[in-house]
């Protein structure tokens, strides 16, 4: 499956990705962003588990590479513990490549997946949790759709939980995606 964004497009992982993939959860600022600790194991330990992880995914949920429109891996973004009771789901993204931060390339993969995952017709909400002192994540979220819903404690670390429900996603859709393929088109000039 690949999802076209402005100047992403969001993929199916592969054993391709694992390299970087590795660099960037034992890079300790990366884990700091993303509420975890980097990892400690070998490369040849986190290749037997991202294989596993590839042969058997979780129920439920969904990971996408990143790459750009000229082919680079830049980033994962995904979705997980899909409820199709409550129709809603978690959503997470990680732009491991510097390179690409501050760039709008976060904002097209999360306006792509939302989309994708809203046009599905099973979800009617989808939400987040990024930490509370992380001012930038809660911004760029916010451009995208989302609105704060209340702060969370979890595992010792204070969250905001975000969330977007369809119905809003339906009345923003045609801005959102005008904003990512504007962004796109300044981006190619």
């Amino acid at each position: 499956m690949r999802l076209t964004g402005g100047n992403v497009v969001l993929r199916e992982k592969g054993l391709e990705d694992a390299w970087l993939d590795y660099l960037w959860r034992t890079d300790k600022e990366i884990a700091r962003l993303d509420a975890a600790f980097p990892l400690k194991m070998t490369f040849q330990e986190f290749l037997r588990l991202f294989r596993d992880q590839l042969r058997y995914p979780t129920p439920a949920s969904g990971r996408f590479g990143i790459d750009t429109k000229d082919g680079r891996y830049i980033g994962t973004c995904m979705f997980y513990d899909l409820d199709s009771v409550n129709r809603q789901a978690e959503i997470g993204i990680v732009i491991g490549d510097r390179e690409y931060w501050g760039r709008r390339y976060g904002y097209d993969a999360v306006v792509t997946l939302l989309d994708y995952l809203f046009s599905g017709g099973g979800i009617d909400r989808l939400y987040l949790h990024t930490l509370e002192w992380n001012q930038r994540a809660q911004r760029a979220f916010s451009n995208c759709g989302f609105s704060p819903l209340r702060r969370v404690r979890r595992n010792g670390l204070d969250f905001v939980l975000m969330e977007i429900k369809k119905d809003h996603w339906v009345c923003v859709r045609d801005e959102k995606l005008a904003i990512r393929d504007g962004a796109a088109c300044a981006t190619r000039e």
